[in-house]
C-alpha cells in the first residue's frame, strides 16, 4: 500500500538560502519550481530515489515545523477506500498541477498527511515547471 517517503513540506521565509543550504552545501539537486504568474513561489529537490523535499515561501507554525509528509502509495484509491471503510476521513484525490494525485488525512497526532501516486507525466520524475492554478 504505501511504497516510500514521498516528500516533506517545509515553508521558509527565504527561498533563495533555503535553496542555497540545501543545494550547494548538501548537494541536493532542484527538480522542479512551482511559479505562480512567472513568480516562483517553491521548488522540489531530490534526495535521490524519488524522495523529494518541497519548499514554499512563507512561514507556518513554529520556526522548523514541517508542514506535511507524502507518502508515495501505489494506488490511491485502494488507500482512500481502506481508510474511509474504518471511518477516517480523508479528502478526496485530485491530480494536482504537478500531474500527481493526491489525498490529504489528519494522523491521530494532528500531523498532515498527504499521499502521492505519480503518473508518467509527474513533474517529480521528470522536473519542468509547475504553473499552478491556486
Amino acid at each position: 500500500m504505501i511504497k516510500r517517503l514521498a516528500h516533506i513540506c517545509i515553508y521558509s521565509p527565504d527561498l533563495q538560502k533555503t535553496r542555497w543550504f540545501y543545494q550547494e552545501l548538501l548537494g541536493m539537486d532542484t527538480i522542479f519550481e512551482f511559479r505562480r504568474e512567472d513568480k516562483v513561489f517553491g521548488f522540489y529537490l531530490g534526495f535521490g530515489e524519488q524522495t523529494f523535499l518541497e519548499v514554499f515561501e512563507g512561514e507556518s507554525g513554529a520556526p522548523g515545523n514541517i508542514q506535511h509528509m507524502a507518502l508515495e502509495v501505489v494506488d490511491i484509491q485502494a488507500v482512500v477506500k481502506k481508510l474511509r471503510d474504518v471511518g477516517v476521513e480523508v479528502s478526496e484525490p485530485m491530480l494536482g498541477d504537478d500531474h500527481s494525485w493526491q489525498s490529504w488525512v489528519t494522523d491521530p497526532n494532528g500531523i498532515r498527511i498527504e499521499f502521492h501516486e505519480y503518473t508518467n507525466k509527474s513533474l517529480q520524475l521528470h522536473g519542468g515547471i509547475c504553473q499552478v492554478s491556486w
